[in-house]
């Protein structure tokens, strides 16, 4: 057994793994799949809640099984909340249809992080209360809350997502969607956050789009500086001119 990335990594019996109601029965095309961990072998875990109930990877867990293999490696979640594991399943389903657009992995990623955060919070909470009413002073030691930081919190998000991309490109997406939609921002920053997103859609690679927004919002922040610079010299010269009239 070992613990990857917020994961329990563990063999268990192919036998005993629950799919539930919610899935598909269409798995697409489970040959080819079957054919390809027959030769590679499995290169991403399935992974199941401590029940042994399937949250992600129904295709995976279909080939395995017309392969006869008796075993499979895991990864075990724990504190999975019912709307994330109802959501990770769903878009396992949904994924066997059609690939997901990288704007579509970004809405998912934003989604899954905060019901993650929620989940981490909510344990939190539960432990902290657990803790609290321990008798005596060792208490809070022996029932340390749990430690999950944001970045850990969005590579779990981001490996959740079959055939997702890394943490670090889904987030430059989310960040271009929201410089997209802040009202804050100059309409020039928004428009050309819009462009590059719509550019992405279409096969575009994220790095060099989120590079040239980020610059555009350096610009422009530089220039709203400058001009408010510019603004509060010509208040505080008019006042001292008037300040000089009134003194006569």
């Amino acid at each position: 057994m070992a613990a990857t990335d917020g994961h329990i990594e563990l063999e268990r019996t192919v036998s005993s793994i629950q799919i539930g109601a919610r899935h598909r029965h269409d798995r697409g095309d489970i040959e080819g799949l079957a054919a390809s961990i027959h030769k590679y072998g499995l290169l991403q875990p399935i992974t199941i809640t401590p029940d042994g109930v399937l949250v992600c990877g129904a295709r995976r867990l279909g080939a395995i099984r017309q392969l006869g293999w008796d075993t499979v490696r895991v990864w075990v979640r724990s504190g999975i909340s019912d709307p994330l594991a109802h959501l990770l399943a769903e878009q396992d389903d949904n994924v066997l249809h059609k690939p997901l657009t990288q704007l579509e992995q970004a809405t998912l990623y934003r989604e899954i992080t905060d019901l993650l955060r929620e989940d981490a919070e909510r344990r939190q909470e539960a432990t902290r209360f657990s803790s609290e009413h321990q008798p005596g002073d060792d208490g809070p030691a022996k029932f340390a809350g749990p430690s999950e930081s944001s970045g850990e919190r969005r590579k779990q998000a981001a490996d959740m997502i079959p055939g997702g991309a890394s943490y670090a490109t889904l987030d430059k997406v989310t960040w271009l969607q929201d410089t997209a939609n802040d009202p804050g921002q100059p309409e020039q920053v928004r428009r050309q956050a819009e462009l590059e997103l719509e550019q992405i859609e279409q096969g575009a690679a994220v790095h060099p789009a989120w590079q040239r927004v980020r610059d555009l919002t350096t610009t422009a922040a530089t220039s709203r500086s400058q001009d408010a610079a510019r603004l509060a010299e010509e208040a505080l010269a008019k006042l001292h001119a008037e300040q000089r009239t009134a003194g006569k």
